[in-house]
């Protein structure tokens, strides 16, 4: 018999995204971390091994569950079948935090394998404030997470730290800050990394992400960060989080690497990593 679940509630340290393949080394090695995060379209499904494993993982480790095909920013009505899985999913495993992204992903009836950005306008505005609302009536209270880029709309006139400050002064939903995406947005686009954070509305952050960029260059040459989610968290995403901490305090951080996935050794001393560098000084 499995024991009792562990108390739901996220520790302010970190903690990994679950793969499969790192079961057994947990199973068997019980590792100090703080959470485990799922993604929820994998476990959209009624039963089978994945659920097998999640229940036997959510007997002792708290879970965080993060959605990608929700399609918040999108014009389109939300997916109601979606929306009664996730409920759904939520009920069954009482995530610590439940969190979305700020983009669309979906077009007429068809889904797109990228989270797509945005055109910061008063009606894009009102479109994700409806759909948030909407997905806090049917699922729950989530978070909201700052976007990677590449490109910008010309008709964007609200900045986005200003944007998401006005989504969650609507809807009371909170924060998902991925700091690695910050540092992405900045190279690509051009503007300070700290000085963006530095208006970030921080109180209302909850959870926070890191993970490794890729580098590569646009059809004209210019170099371009991708967020690939496949290395180690880079120096310069390391010192904006240290940054974040000195003014947040101690909050769940998840090390995200999806693809290119390493042993479990490897992703368990990024956390530990992560761990350390919320202890270090940061100058703000």
């Amino acid at each position: 018999m499995l024991p009792p679940r562990v108390a739901f509630a996220l520790p302010p340290r970190a903690g990994v995204g679950f793969k499969p393949e790192h079961f057994d080394d947990v199973m068997a090695l019980r590792p100090a971390v703080g959470f485990f995060e799922i993604h929820a379209e994998n476990y959209m499904g009624e039963g089978g091994p994945p659920h097998r494993r999640l229940e036997a993982l959510r007997t002792l480790y708290p879970l965080s569950l993060h959605g990608v095909g929700l399609s918040i920013g999108g014009p389109r009505p939300l997916d109601g079948e979606h929306l009664k899985r996730l409920a759904a999913l939520r009920r069954r495993y009482e995530p610590g935090l439940f969190s979305e992204h700020l983009a669309w992903s979906s077009h007429d009836e068809g889904f797109l394998d990228d989270l797509l950005p945005l055109p910061y306008t008063q009606e894009t505005l009102q479109v994700v404030c409806d759909h948030i609302d909407e997905t806090q009536a049917a699922v729950g209270r989530m978070l909201l997470e700052n976007p990677s880029t590449y490109v910008r709309f010309a008709e964007s006139d609200i900045p986005e730290v200003e944007f998401l400050a006005e989504i969650v002064r609507r809807t009371g939903c909170g924060l998902l800050l991925d700091v690695n995406n910050i540092e992405v947005q900045a190279a690509n686009h051009g503007f300070d990394a700290q000085t963006y954070l530095d208006a970030f509305p921080l109180v209302a952050v909850e959870e926070v992400h890191l993970a490794g960029y890729a580098e590569a260059r646009d059809d004209s040459g210019h170099e371009l960060r991708i967020d690939a989610h496949d290395s180690p968290v880079r120096a310069a995403v390391w010192a904006l989080y240290r940054r974040v901490i000195a003014r947040i305090g101690p909050t769940p951080t998840l090390i995200e690497w999806d693809n290119d996935v390493p042993d479990w050794a490897t992703l368990h001393a990024e956390a530990r990593r992560a761990d350390q560098q919320a202890r270090k000084p940061a100058h703000v």
